[in-house]
């Protein structure tokens, strides 16, 4: 049987899935202590079990997105923080290819938080 959280990836047609699949190693990749989780119903990372950024599609353009838990502490042109009090995302245009190097570092910044203890881990 396919796991929620495998199933999120699947439910994606091209090029939005091979989006957010590179999106997910991107992330994985960046620190040992990042597991991927199913929470709220959506694709969750956590860094040492804290939640700190998200993959979602938007419901008004369709753009994957990375959602950044405590993105309010970060400043960066390509963050958008639209309604919310505290997370940020960056959109994608799935078309194009990824600014890797802009998300590596706007992650960094994210992990920074908690590595720092400006965000506390339990």
């Amino acid at each position: 049987m396919i796991s929620d959280l495998d199933n999120f990836y699947l439910q994606h047609s091209e090029p939005v899935n091979s989006c957010l699949l590179a999106l997910r190693s991107m992330i994985l990749n960046q620190d040992s202590h990042i597991t991927a989780e199913w929470k709220y119903r959506m694709p969750f990372f956590c860094y040492k079990g804290k939640m700190f950024c998200y993959l979602w599609v938007h419901k008004i353009s369709h753009q994957p997105y990375i959602g950044i838990v405590e993105g309010k502490h970060i400043e960066h042109p390509d963050l958008i923080i639209e309604k919310r009090s505290r997370m940020k995302i960056m959109l994608f245009d799935p078309n194009l290819d990824l600014p890797v190097e802009t998300i590596d570092a706007i992650i960094q910044q994210a992990l920074d938080l908690y590595r720092s203890g400006v965000i506390k881990i339990k």
